[in-house]
């Protein structure tokens, strides 16, 4: 499997491929749907739990005092991102079908990554005690604001979405067993820490049976009518300049604003991604059973976008924050 390090594939995606095509051969339906629904919801409630249970309070404080960092990280995350998307909409219908378009508008409005805006951070040489704060902060407030932004989003567009539901949905079906999970830190704190490939392999698998119902009431509702070769091929382009765009602005403002190049790789990092990790539940929960397969669609294809993308600008990081601490070594 080294082609696939050469690559910077994640094996992660080519299962969640696995998956689709399962569900395109083999979609669920009548009575199994009814059970895979159930069994999904457990899973989304477990995968909130553990993200709960992981999150350190200390890792949290450290990084809390760099608040203009963390500003920054947000405003990308959660003002920039969406201007972009609504910029998007000259493309649709030409280049993205309007389901595509809205599909990149849910993306949009998501919150980051944690664990590989932390992971890219660490590589590249940044400020990771900042990177925890900054992607731990983005994907606790992404469970409130991002059904708001939704809601704003699509509205714009037509696309009615009943907010304040959307947000209890949240909140009974995310944030409170997030809540509970923290809580339970210093009770299973330990274990989890301890644990961590196991808590990383139920993660996972959580977000595959999310992903395997909702393609399967996408198959049935004819998505592969809907999405072509050329539409694949329009997402593709729109999340590589979409991911080009949001860089090329979070590495400008970061020196602009006279940060140094630590501060600017955590900016980098945590300003750029969107959480697969979260998205996929949450679209579980805001969207009908049959708008779930298009709306993460472009959000699939992004996540390996950015992880290929990120995994090569760490090691030029890297590089360059290896020259500067020698360079401050033999000054020295």
């Amino acid at each position: 499997m080294g082609w696939l390090q050469r690559l910077k594939i994640d094996k992660f995606l080519l299962v969640m491929i696995a998956v689709v095509a399962v569900a395109s051969l083999f979609p669920c339906e009548g009575v199994v749907k009814t059970g895979f629904e159930y069994l999904t919801a457990a899973a989304i409630a477990l995968l909130f739990f553990m993200h709960g249970a992981k999150l350190s309070r200390d890792a949290i404080v450290a990084g809390m005092g760099h608040w203009k960092l963390h500003l920054v990280v947000f405003l990308s995350t959660f003002a920039l991102f969406p201007l972009l998307g609504l910029a998007m909409g000259f493309l649709s219908p030409a280049i993205l079908s309007q389901p595509l378009y809205m599909g990149f508008l849910y993306l949009c409005a998501l919150p980051a990554t944690v664990q590989s805006a932390i992971a890219f951070t660490s590589v590249a040489g940044g400020n990771v005690a900042a990177a925890v704060c900054s992607a731990s902060a983005s994907s606790i407030l992404g469970i409130f604001l991002s059904p708001v932004l939704v809601g704003a989003l699509m509205n714009t567009q037509e696309g009615a979405t009943d907010t304040l539901h959307a947000i209890g949905k949240i909140i009974m079906q995310l944030m409170v067993p997030f809540v509970i999970g923290h809580l339970s830190r210093p009770l299973i704190g330990r274990w989890v820490d301890k644990h961590k490939k196991l808590i990383s392999l139920t993660d996972r698998s959580s977000i595959l049976l999310v992903v395997y119902v909702a393609f399967s009431e996408a198959v049935v509702q004819g998505i592969w009518h809907q999405v072509d070769g050329y539409a694949l091929l329009g997402v593709l382009g729109c999340s590589i300049v979409l991911l080009a765009i949001v860089l090329v602005v979070n590495t400008c403002a970061a020196r602009l604003l006279g940060f140094n190049t630590a501060d600017e790789i955590t900016i980098v990092f945590c300003g750029s991604k969107k959480s697969l990790a979260n998205g996929v539940p949450m679209a579980n929960v805001l969207f009908p059973a049959s708008a779930v397969g298009m709306m993460v669609l472009p959000l699939m294809i992004f996540h390996q976008i950015q992880l290929m993308v990120c995994a090569v600008l760490a090691q030029r990081y890297a590089r360059k924050t290896a020259k500067e601490k020698r360079q401050l070594e033999s000054a020295s």
